[in-house]
């Protein structure tokens, strides 16, 4: 593929549930706020032609598609979106890379470090083709987010000494829910240490810029059985195990939570944890970082506060600054409305697709890469492997 990129670049997505619909407002919306190479939103793709079919044309696509791989074979398709479970990561994405397309795939990279390590090396060899690659990490993309980053890479945390991260849910506490792809190893990968775990470790090397070097870490599923019948996110498909009554049941194969200790590569400490058991929780993705001259904290439920402490402040003036990131000169803020005015998390898919897109055009390199989803795998990984141990500690 060229370096130079052709116009429009037309754009094709895999997937169109809860990530297909997100990532199809985004491309809706990129050139309308950003100053970005022209796309076009070319094909949605489903495994339901009727369904797929009606999501194309509710979220603004050209056309639908049944078959990924004819997709991949189209000369007026340079971006594959791959926004499917996990299970189809390392298929779709070695394809597309040997098709000579763009990539874009949701986070986790993959299920498995082996195939994260497989899709990281192929990306490898595409970019000497003028390829990108992106795993959708979007948390880095909220303004708040990227102001913190600032702030450390200024200076202004000094050496980071310990960091908390938490990232929590409810929406599986109810033990009758029913079924779904996001709770089979086979499809899923893991469970909550995977879907949530992923985005809080990698805020962590992202925003430290430092690797973690050792943990220990545990996993545990609360409900072992659910009533199958998948819940409409894009199952895949699976048996049902035994049977309660007249309700058939299938037995969860992931964690519902998961946590971890560990020794960061400048010597502070993380401590992370993650559920999709935390009753009242919605999308309470917490951040703390606590460093030599200051600290930081954020929430994703005030996605457009940051709260700063500054130790150079006198005894006396000392305490959390509330930053209320809606200014122009925050980062992604002047591309919206005027100042004061909130944005939210939907926002944060088209500061990724923007990003990427402009890498595109400059040729520069994309983020995040694969490189960042394989050492996130790799984290994933060492907590399962420490739970499966008691708890031991593993070196990374």
């Amino acid at each position: 593929m060229s370096t130079s990129p052709p116009t429009p670049l037309g754009v094709a997505v895999i997937g169109y549930a809860f990530m297909g619909k997100a990532h199809s407002g985004a491309w809706r919306n990129v050139a309308a706020y950003f100053d970005v190479p022209e796309v076009e939103q070319t094909v949605l793709v489903g495994r339901d032609a009727a369904k797929v079919a009606a999501a194309a044309k509710k979220f603004g696509w050209k056309e639908s598609a049944t078959d990924w791989r004819a997709v991949l074979e189209r000369d007026d398709v340079h971006i594959i979106d791959v926004c499917t479970p996990g299970i189809l990561h390392h298929e779709i994405v070695l394809a597309a890379l040997a098709a000579g397309k763009h990539v874009i795939v949701e986070k986790p990279l993959a299920n498995t470090v082996d195939e994260a390590a497989e899709m990281e090396a192929a990306f490898e060899k595409a970019r000497a083709n003028g390829q990108h690659a992106i795993v959708n990490f979007n948390y880095r993309r909220v303004p708040a987010i990227a102001l913190a980053k600032k702030f450390i890479d200024d200076g202004r945390v000094g050496p980071i000494r310990h960091v908390r991260i938490s990232y929590l849910q409810d929406w599986l506490s109810d033990p009758d829910s029913p079924m779904s792809w996001r709770l089979r190893r086979e499809e899923a990968g893991s469970g909550a240490l995977g879907d949530l775990g992923s985005h809080a470790t990698d805020l962590v090397l992202h925003l430290t810029g430092e690797n973690i070097d050792s943990l220990t870490g545990g996993v545990h599923t609360f409900v072992t059985q659910r009533p199958t019948g998948d819940s409409g996110d894009g199952a895949i498909g699976g048996s049902a195990g035994s049977r309660s009554g007249d309700v058939a049941l299938e037995d969860v194969t992931v964690d519902d939570a998961a946590w971890a200790t560990g020794r960061l590569s400048g010597g502070g400490i993380v401590q992370l944890e993650v559920s999709r058991f935390a009753l009242g929780a919605k999308n309470g993705l917490t951040l703390e970082i606590y460093g030599e001259k200051g600290s930081l904290t954020f929430d994703l439920e005030n996605l457009n506060e940051l709260r700063f402490f500054d130790g150079s402040d006198a005894s006396g003036e000392q305490g959390f600054r509330r930053i209320l990131v809606t200014e122009a000169g925050h980062p992604y803020v002047n591309h919206w409305w005027p100042d004061g005015h909130i944005i939210g998390w939907e926002h944060t898919f088209v500061h990724q697709f923007a990003d990427f897109l402009n890498s595109i055009r400059d040729d520069t390199e994309s983020q995040p890469s694969f490189a960042d989803g394989l050492r996130v795998q790799k984290v994933l990984a060492a907590v399962e492997e420490s739970a499966a141990a008691g708890g031991a500690s593993i070196t990374l």
